[in-house]
């Protein structure tokens, strides 16, 4: 080996030393951050989080919701996968004069497996300027630190390309098909003298190596940490059901405050999220709050805690959060470090040594986290499966349970829930009277079956809209109609009902929840209650994913899902026609929470006459109608009202009827036709309503 073969070899081990130090320093000091999070229990279920890893990372399964930016991201991953073994043969030629990988025979076919590989990565830099630059999508940043991956990207290949074509010339190796860009460069290049090409080889080697060892040393300090955080984040992710808020111990005596009021009170794995995200923005193209122009952005609030965690482990472990050092002496987080380690010795950097901006209100806003409708739209689009709202509902917690603060509407609920049972602070004792609307409908209280020595087999739950709410009350008794005529034993509990405690959980009011989640539980128990049916879906998810915490062992249904199975039965019979063009709207509980979307589908497509067209966004991208959060009880005082933009998304597709599972939604959705003042020409119905249509209708209607 010649004397500039050992310097070029001394070089290269020299530099990757550093930058793997560097590398390492990173991960070590970003875990050192995310360890300043509670732990938590680990169920080590090593089976089935590695099958998330298969489905969520190798397979790409969110990122593919989007086509075109998740057809160009799998081009970025597999290809940036097989293309380091042409990295490490690009590596090999500048190390030993013709060296590269020992493939034998096979040589000729991985070298033009490789070039194809790395045209298509290139593809994709191009697709991923035009999408960021040109097409200019709203949710995607156009900064300098977006751009320059892509460059550093693109240097890898062009670089990679450039030395193989020059080494052919160097090594004056006749042209291939087995190369064929590399030879296309080489036939360009075929004047030139070995010297000149053995220089323009090494530029290019160089060039590709100080880009390689920049980009590692550059990923844990941006937002391509996810490259690192996002396989983690997606293998350490709770296994239980999306969405179900994990509980307060409040016989826990060494708690000080309650919820979430610093950031090192977020769990560990709560704190991975922040380092995961991808900042892509799919979040937040869909929040319906954004969307609405609200000052809510799920990305946003990630990245301004993920940035507060970084500058808070600086102050706290005195670890440099941005290297070189040197390089980034400037840098808020690094000033913090240096001024923790010197203990304020430095009068330039006294001024941070005491860190401690407060998270909520000065990181995040109090109207950042009361925007949040909890629907979760957020999560299901996040490719590395972050959770935005159960940190949302932690800040809650503590502004609701340790400070006291919350908007005066909700408060006003809260109290009205706490007194009365229902939000509006109405006669608990008037809960039953709803039932006697209508002279044609059986709806027995649990207390009157025991009476008459009768079972039941569903407790049917009304909830407070369905026992107060005029409109909704329409939907309990058409249900009730519908069991009725199915031969379906059920009964209510009528003054004994109280709230599910969905609104005063989400509202973060979770001592109220408890309350009512035990009383609720024992009513359940004394009645002997085995099954559940709702026409509320928050009651619907809260009962059958989050009482369980409590001891709820009932069988919970939704009030679609049953119509659905006494239809299949014949034990209802949709006969008469119901001529209307009907869009379904999802409400998020029912189906980003528990994934019914079929049901009350398939009730619609069974009604003689109807015909079903689908919104824009509908099913898992359905748009929440803003009732959800406790946000029903509150006044959307910034931007537009959400009911009236999903109200215009189902317009757009010009039903006659805009159609629910949920009373919540289907209020919103009826005032936004007023809003919109076509509640003439565009009716609301949940689907029991129209199923009791086509099982009752007249009889001049029937079909022959």
């Amino acid at each position: 080996m010649s004397g500039i073969l050992w310097v070029n070899l001394i070089a290269f081990i020299a530099v990757t030393a550093y930058a793997v130090s560097l590398f390492v320093y990173l991960i070590r000091t970003r875990m050192a951050y995310i360890k300043l999070g509670r732990k938590v229990e680990y169920d080590r279920n090593v089976k089935e989080r590695l099958h998330n890893i298969w489905i969520h990372v190798f397979g790409q399964k969110k990122l593919l919701k989007d086509k075109k930016s998740g057809v160009m991201h799998v081009l970025f991953f597999y290809g940036f996968i097989l293309v380091q073994f042409g990295a490490i043969d690009f590596i090999i030629k500048g190390m030993k004069k013709g060296a590269h990988l020992p493939f034998g025979p096979l040589y000729p076919a991985f070298t033009f497996f490789q070039e194809i590989v790395t045209l298509v990565i290139l593809i994709a830099v191009f697709m991923a300027f035009y999408r960021r630059y040109i097409e200019k999508l709203v949710r995607l940043k156009r900064n300098f630190k977006a751009g320059l991956v892509l460059i550093f990207i693109g240097g890898l290949m062009l670089s990679v390309l450039l030395g193989n074509g020059m080494s052919l010339v160097w090594h004056q190796h006749t042209p291939s098909w087995t190369e064929p860009v590399a030879s296309l460069i080489a036939v360009s290049f075929s004047g030139m003298g070995e010297t000149a090409a053995a220089v323009v080889f090494y530029v290019a080697w160089w060039v590709h190596l100080l880009i390689l060892l920049t980009f590692l040393v550059y990923v844990p300090q941006s937002k391509h940490a996810h490259l690192i955080a996002g396989p983690a984040n997606v293998y350490f992710n709770r296994l239980e059901k999306p969405g179900k808020l994990t509980p307060i111990d409040f016989e826990d005596e060494t708690q000080e405050t309650f919820g979430v009021g610093k950031i090192e009170e977020f769990t560990q794995l709560q704190l991975i999220d922040l380092y995961a995200c991808v900042e892509c923005g799919r979040c937040t193209n869909m929040c319906p709050a954004t969307g609405t122009g609200k000052m809510l952005s799920p990305m946003d609030l990630i990245v301004k805690m993920r940035d507060h965690l970084t500058n808070h482990g600086a102050a706290v472990t005195r670890q440099n959060p941005w290297v070189p050092a040197f390089a980034f002496s400037h840098t808020l987080g690094n000033r913090i470090a240096k001024g923790a380690a010197q203990g304020g010795a430095d009068e330039s950097i006294l001024a941070y040594v005491d860190y401690h901006p407060s998270l909520i209100g000065e990181v995040i806003t109090e109207k950042e986290i009361w925007a949040c409708t909890t629907c979760r739209n957020c999560e299901d689009q996040c490719p590395v499966m972050n959770e935005h709202v159960e940190k949302i509902i932690d800040l809650r917690r503590y502004l609701v349970l340790t400070e006291g603060r919350m908007d005066s509407d909700a408060q006003r609920a809260m109290t009205n829930i706490e007194r009365q049972g229902n939000p509006w602070g109405l006669n608990r004792r008037e809960k039953e009277n709803w039932r006697s609307a209508r002279e044609d409908v059986m709806i027995p209280t649990v207390k009157e079956l025991a009476k008459a020595g009768e079972e039941f087999e569903y407790l049917f739950w009304v909830g407070s809209m369905g026992s107060f709410d005029n409109r909704s009350q329409k939907i309990a008794l058409s249900f009730a109609r519908l069991l009725n005529e199915a031969g379906v034993k059920f009964a209510i509990l009528g003054n004994k009902e109280k709230n599910s405690g969905d609104t005063p959980r989400r509202l973060g009011n979770e001592f109220l929840f408890q309350e009512l989640a035990s009383h609720n539980i024992a009513e359940f128990e004394h009645a002997g209650v085995k099954k559940i049916v709702t026409i509320d879906p928050h009651a619907y998810n809260i009962f059958k994913n989050e009482y369980k915490d409590f001891g709820l062992k009932a069988e919970v249904v939704h009030h679609t899902e049953l119509l659905v199975q006494l239809v299949k039965e014949g034990r209802l019979q949709p006969q008469y026609e119901v001529n209307e063009r009907i869009t379904f709207h999802d409400s998020c509980y029912l189906g980003r929470y528990n994934e019914v979307y079929d049901p009350p589908r398939e009730i619609l497509k069974r009604i003689p006459g109807v015909t079903l067209v689908e919104m824009e966004r509908n099913r898992e991208n359905g748009m929440c109608c803003g009732a959800g959060g406790g946000l029903m009880w509150m006044e959307e005082e910034t931007g537009h009202r959400i009911n009236a933009a999903r109200t215009e998304q189902a317009l757009e597709v010009k039903p006659s009827v805009i159609s629910s599972g949920c009373p919540y939604c289907l209020t919103m959705l009826s005032d936004g036709t007023k809003a919109k003042e076509v509640e003439d020409l565009v009716k609301t119905y949940d689907v029991a309503e129209l199923l009791e249509k086509a099982v009752f209708g007249e009889k001049k209607e029937a079909l022959s």
